[in-house]
């Protein structure tokens, strides 16, 4: 695996970079574990978000984060008597996978689950034996599995689950929770949370505030999505997700989902329809973004692709979306595809489509003998490939060589064929092993590292939230910064950050909870604005006025206080032209 140049591509210090002896384990852990003999390291090429914080954030001798923990959910039994209750199997998974994500865990997709299976040979619609499921979490290379059941006796549903640490062979106490039916979500958070307390006992949050920050989906929205997800048929998938748009219109997992589907059936029309609705602050833009690239490409829309793939390079740089957003570029002539190629090579020289889109980019740039080595390393890696023997066979085909001249300068200079063959865009979106690869290079940064205190620690995970923020991805932002406050409970810096996120994400509570704490610690311009925003959505004008007042008072030309200013202004004097309610 490539694990030193994709450890330069990601511009980390070179104290990271991994010796011959290291570059297939890290720490002791096989790099990539599972998808190590199916995946190729075609992951990333600039970098994962909390990497290119370390060499800002931290000096040599300094440690990064705690270790990442991988984690699987697996379908919980259905231990009922009750009909139609088959489809909470997959519930469990999606619901606890959701909410036990965080900086520190990093919990394995559905699609990761379902190629584990693939490879097993066991059907996605089997319930293996305890055993089995055993075997499977131990092949996706998961430090936690989670296994589970549960039953309905008509009036009260009951969950149980257990939490395996795969490296210790350790199977944890039965956890257990019950609730009416109608009350399934509920039951299934609070089951998540009682997993957080086994997997983070120091760190959980409140079980109030874990239970309150779960997202609002109507169950019977819910029920369908669920359904949908796991739909054999077409058609009984799409009704599904449509139903549960219908029933929950700001179902974003669901508007995901439906725009896949209707991808796969080639209805790009539709597809980008739904994919569209996916907002870009929420976690699921990068996925919807990609999709809706490629849509837009397939209908000849390229400057709509061109900015999708953009998009999504600037938060999650998997080599794909080079080689895609080289392939729009190239659709709309523009130079910087050559650029876009090579960067995909350079991170991913074993994959002959990215040498084959070169050597069209280089044709395009008149570098014949550039082109000609890139086809020559493509059929290396791809014999039967006809395009790229083709278009090799027409470079090469070439009139006698006059005397005195130099045969290869001669071969090296000769014209590209007039009309060259189409650029391949790759379809698959592989976020997963992204995220692997930023967990293994993320603890194996740990061993080069000494311990930081909390303080540091806590400054780092404040300078990640923080990019998230600026990037657009407030949940994942959250997460940061919730880690920064309980790593370092005196740090002002933290708790404005956290204020600032939880406002974005409309808890105002919290926001109004965290700013109050920054405040007692150190009274700042940034956050008094952040309080007096919180208090102009819930309509205490009064409040917000006095507090802007204050930001104004520590720092007369901050940008965002004067300009929430002049919006209370405006609504004051358009409420005072306005005339009276008969």
């Amino acid at each position: 695996m490539l694990v030193r140049p994709l450890l330069w591509a990601a511009g980390l210090p070179s104290f990271l970079a991994l010796s011959e002896n290291e570059s297939s384990h890290c720490g002791g852990t096989t790099l990539y574990g599972y998808n190590l003999p199916t995946l190729r390291p075609r992951y990333v090429v600039f970098g994962l978000l909390f990497l290119s914080c370390i060499s800002a954030t931290l000096g040599y001798g300094q440690q990064a984060p705690s270790a990442v923990k991988t984690l699987v959910v697996l379908p919980f039994d259905n231990r009922s008597q009750a009909p139609g209750l088959e489809w909470v199997s997959e519930s469990f998974p999606e619901v606890l996978g959701q909410r036990l994500s965080s900086g520190s865990i990093y919990v394995l997709s559905r699609g990761y689950r379902l190629r584990a299976y693939d490879r097993a040979g066991i059907p996605s619609m089997v319930h293996p034996s305890r055993a089995t499921l055993y075997r499977i979490a131990e092949q996706m290379d998961a430090d936690y599995a989670v296994v589970g059941s549960y039953t309905f006796d008509g009036q009260t549903f009951t969950a149980f689950a257990q939490l395996l640490d795969m490296k210790r062979r350790y199977l944890a106490s039965q956890m257990t929770e019950s609730g009416p039916l109608p009350k399934l979500l509920d039951v299934e958070n609070a089951l998540a949370w009682d997993l957080m307390q086994a997997l983070q006992p120091d760190a959980a949050v409140p079980r109030t505030a874990f239970l309150q920050a779960a997202p609002q989906v109507r169950l019977d929205a819910f029920e369908n999505y669920i359904r949908g997800l796991t739909a054999l048929g077409e058609v009984d998938k799409l009704q599904r997700l449509r139903a549960a748009i219908r029933l929950n219109p700001s179902y974003t997992e669901a508007m995901l989902e439906l725009g896949k589907t209707y991808f796969e059936a080639h209805d790009y029309d539709a597809a980008l329809n739904w994919l569209a609705r996916v907002p870009n602050t929420d976690p699921l833009a990068r996925e919807a973004n990609f999709f809706l690239g490629l849509s837009a490409y397939y209908q000849a829309n390229f400057p709509q692709a061109e900015a999708a793939f953009r998009f999504l390079l600037e938060s999650f740089p998997l080599i794909e979306v080079y080689n895609n957003l080289g392939v729009v570029s190239a659709r709309l002539g523009k130079p910087v595809a050559l650029q876009l190629f090579q960067k995909a090579v350079d991170a991913d020289p074993s994959d002959p489509d990215y040498r084959f889109n070169l050597a069209i980019a280089l044709l395009r740039a008149g570098d014949a003998a550039g082109a000609n080595r890139q086809l020559r390393e493509c059929l290396a890696l791809s014999p039967n490939d006809s395009d790229a023997k083709g278009l090799l066979a027409a470079m090469t085909a070439r009139p006698a060589v006059p005397a005195g001249v130099n045969p290869t300068s001669a071969v090296t200079s000769s014209t590209a064929p007039p009309k060259l063959p189409l650029e391949r865009i790759k379809r698959n979106y592989d976020e997963a092993a992204f995220r692997e690869l930023a967990i293994e290079l993320q603890n194996a940064s740990e061993s080069r590292l000494s311990k930081l205190d909390p303080h540091a620690h806590a400054a780092y995970h404040v300078q990640r939230g923080r990019d998230l923020l600026a990037k657009g991805f407030p949940v994942d932002a959250e997460k940061e910064l919730r880690e920064a406050v309980e790593l370092d409970e005196s740090s002002p810096m933290a708790h404005a950050a956290l204020a600032e996120a939880l406002d974005t994400n409309h808890d105002m509570a919290g926001a109004r909870a965290e700013s109050s704490a920054a405040l007692k610690l150190n009274p700042s311009a940034d956050v008094y604005v952040v309080l007096a925003r919180v208090n102009l959505r819930e309509n205490n004008l009064e409040e917000a006025a006095g507090l802007l007042a204050r930001a104004l008072q520590l720092d007369p030309a901050n940008a965002e206080a004067l300009a929430l200013k002049q919006k209370m202004d405006g609504k004051a004097a358009n409420s005072a032209q306005s005339p009276p309610k008969p």
